[in-house]
């Protein structure tokens, strides 16, 4: 129970400061910031419930975890509901903050810091590219997350690795699909602010449009 429990929090520190810092600040501390902060949320969950359960936090890395041989079907399934009710809890309580700032916030138009991609999002990338990105960042994850985990490797790097590598590929992705690389994190936010940002293809409707939490202009948070 332990480790679920652990999966809960470490995937709410994610959610909450990444995709935090993308809806409260994005336009002050721009892609490099949020990429830092998805990344140092990372590392610091890391260290704090990695040997509890290995701080998966990402249902993508789970599945790689089982693949792998390292747990079992059972527990990978037990992780998925975990992440994805951390990530939600996070993202509510973000709603919640962000609710309180003067003047209101309108999270339907500004969203949470959701993924998307199409015209009015970020780089207005196609489905096509944001499917190629998010499969070849996600891969490239999931492998270092093996590689600096297994046996061989050097003890207490592990967290380090994994984070750095997660701000390079937020650096790459944030323009084109708002980077995701986890399921869960582009679940919690999508189902606070539903609407658009749970019917995917409306992402590539034009028509919607609201803030651009990552650059200082405007286009559709979805």
């Amino acid at each position: 129970m332990k480790k679920y429990l652990a999966e809960i929090i470490g995937t709410f520190i994610l959610v909450l400061f990444g995709c935090g810092t993308a809806a409260v600040a994005g336009d002050k501390v721009g892609i490099v910031g949020i990429a830092f902060a998805f990344g140092l949320a990372l590392i610091g969950a890391a260290y704090g419930i990695g040997p509890i359960s290995g701080c998966h936090i990402n249902p993508a890395v789970s599945l790689g975890v089982f693949v792998a041989g390292r747990m079992t079907v059972k527990e990978m399934l037990g992780y998925w509901v975990s992440q994805c009710a951390g990530a939600t809890v996070a993202a509510a309580v973000l709603a919640a903050i962000i609710g309180g700032v003067g003047g209101g916030y309108d999270i339907a138009a500004k969203g949470l810091g959701q993924n998307g991609w199409g015209p009015g999002y970020q780089g207005e990338y196609t489905i096509l590219s944001a499917m190629i990105f998010e499969f070849v960042a996600t891969l490239i994850f999931v492998i270092v997350i093996l590689g600096s985990t297994q046996k061989s490797a050097p003890a207490g790097f592990a967290g380090l690795a994994i984070g750095i590598t997660l701000v390079a590929i937020h650096l790459l992705g944030i323009h084109i699909t708002g980077t995701s690389v986890n399921p869960a994190r582009s679940l919690g936010p999508a189902l606070i602010v539903g609407g658009h940002a749970l019917a995917l293809p409306a992402c590539a409707e034009p028509g919607w449009r609201g803030s651009r939490p990552a650059l200082p202009h405007k286009g559709a948070r979805c």
